[in-house]
């Protein structure tokens, strides 16, 4: 089953993205983009051997691994055995035309699965992209509070600390929303034994803060010359996809794109040195310094170049778009890219009138970004929610701000406006009486109103 959107720019199928690419004719599709399952945390597979402790519910018992074979936060498609299947990333290279760049994020502790499941299927590795971003939040197990938890002993509140953008204090209508995960207050407690004491501090997990990306590119048919003509793949735009700064004196300067992108978060900027640009004036008959001695030469003339000046976080050399509620458009998806983002990555491998892979469409923003950027795109998503999502977001491409601000809205339950609410049998007000300045307002039960009214109208 499939759906068009868009004039036919944009085609959806529903399913297993297994199943769907055996569609897809060989040798026909521009580039793939896409975000697969990281599978972080589903690990019954790659760790279920006949000794493994049980992942499953047994004899009562949760099992040693039961919360995490659930997949990133209860996710049931985030697992393994897509994304580091060869035989999944074979047909995904059957379909690309040779030189067609593939673009895959993931994740720090499985990308080497995934990147050596891509290589082994024919793709050559070109380079890892990083996506750096400022509102990831720690799993990380304490230490001391297990050793304490351990050991039966209960430990002293000696104060409370704030917590803020972390997952886990809110439901993901906050993350649908686009609005920043409210803080919380929690306790902070003192050890309650010596071997706890000894292990205060101690966790087991770092902040995530990027996702490493795969760069690769299915092989040419001879140089990029012939390749590019034959195919129009094998090159990269970099031209279209510079990085803009500002100089001091409020002029542009683009710079040529790196392997890095990040949100533009403050956690992200700050943690980027202040580097001063360019101070000097290059002249243009200086000389570079020699590559390799005299097997070299002295090497290639500069261009002449003005001093930018400038100074800030070397933030500010690498791309940057950060997902907002617009990105989400009321999802409850919980690993959204930034259209933006999206963007700058199918304009930097697929040139326009191309058309674009992405077998893990999720909400779309792949398809969203392709149309924008002049491409086609072939989504694939098996869940049923998020094929809803995507048929909201494609509904909403050409719609106006306010028109996506209201998709984002989250209406209020019904239940909770006493007007539509179920109708249910009260027990009788008392009788009572409020006196409001001159006149007092009878808050009896309806029924003895009544009675009092038809004892009033009798006349003495």
């Amino acid at each position: 089953m499939e759906h068009v959107f868009l004039d036919g720019r944009v085609v959806l199928h529903h399913g297993d993205c297994r199943e769907n690419l055996k569609s897809i004719p060989d040798n026909s599709v521009d580039a793939g983009v896409m975000d697969p399952p990281y599978a972080l945390d589903s690990i019954v597979k790659r760790f279920g051997g006949n000794n493994a402790a049980p992942a499953t519910p047994k004899e009562g018992s949760a099992g040693a691994f039961a919360r995490s074979s659930a997949g990133f936060m209860g996710q049931k498609w985030d697992t393994g055995e897509t994304a580091f299947a060869v035989s999944f990333w074979q047909e995904v290279y059957r379909v690309l035309k040779p030189g067609a760049f593939l673009v895959a994020f993931s994740g720090t502790r499985t990308y080497h699965r995934m990147a050596c499941a891509i290589e082994d299927a024919g793709f050559e590795i070109r380079d890892q992209l990083a996506w750096m971003y400022g509102t990831g939040f720690p799993k990380s197990h304490n230490v001391s509070k297990a050793i304490d938890k351990h050991l039966g002993v209960s430990r002293e509140v000696i104060g409370t600390e704030i917590i803020a953008n972390d997952m886990r204090n809110s439901a993901l209508l906050n993350v649908g929303k686009g609005e920043e995960r409210p803080a919380y207050e929690r306790d902070v407690t003192r050890p309650g034994s010596s071997e706890a004491a000894e292990w205060d501090g101690w966790g087991t997990a770092l902040k995530p803060a990027w996702e490493p990306i795969v760069f690769a590119r299915k092989p040419l048919i001879g140089t990029v010359a012939e390749n590019v003509l034959a195919h129009g793949t094998g090159g990269l735009n970099v031209g279209d996809c510079k990085v803009f700064t500002w100089t001091p004196d409020g002029d542009i300067e683009p710079r040529y794109p790196a392997n890095i992108v990040h949100d533009g978060s403050d956690d992200v900027v700050s943690a980027f040195p202040n580097t001063p640009g360019q101070q000097g004036d290059i002249s243009g008959n200086e000389r570079s310094v020699p590559l390799g001695g005299a097997v070299y030469g002295e090497g290639l003339a500069r261009m002449p170049s003005l001093a930018r000046k400038d100074a800030g976080s070397a933030a500010r050399f690498f791309y940057s778009a950060k997902a907002d509620g617009d990105d989400r458009l009321g999802s409850s998806h919980p690993t959204v890219k930034p259209v933006d983002l999206m963007r700058w990555l199918v304009r930097l491998v697929c040139r326009k009138g191309g058309t674009v892979l992405d077998p893990f469409a999720g909400t779309g923003t792949t398809g969203e970004a392709a149309y924008w950027e002049g491409c086609n795109a072939i989504l694939m998503e098996r869940e049923d929610q998020y094929q809803k999502d995507i048929a909201k977001r494609m509904g909403l491409v050409l719609s106006g701000p306010v028109a996506r601000l209201h998709a984002r809205t989250v209406a209020a339950p019904v239940e909770a406006l006493p007007l539509f609410g179920e109708l249910k049998t009260a027990p009788e007000p008392p009788v009572s009486r409020k006196v409001y300045g001159s006149f007092a307002e009878d808050t009896a039960a309806p029924d003895e109103r009544k009675a009092k009214r038809k004892a009033r109208s009798v006349s003495p």
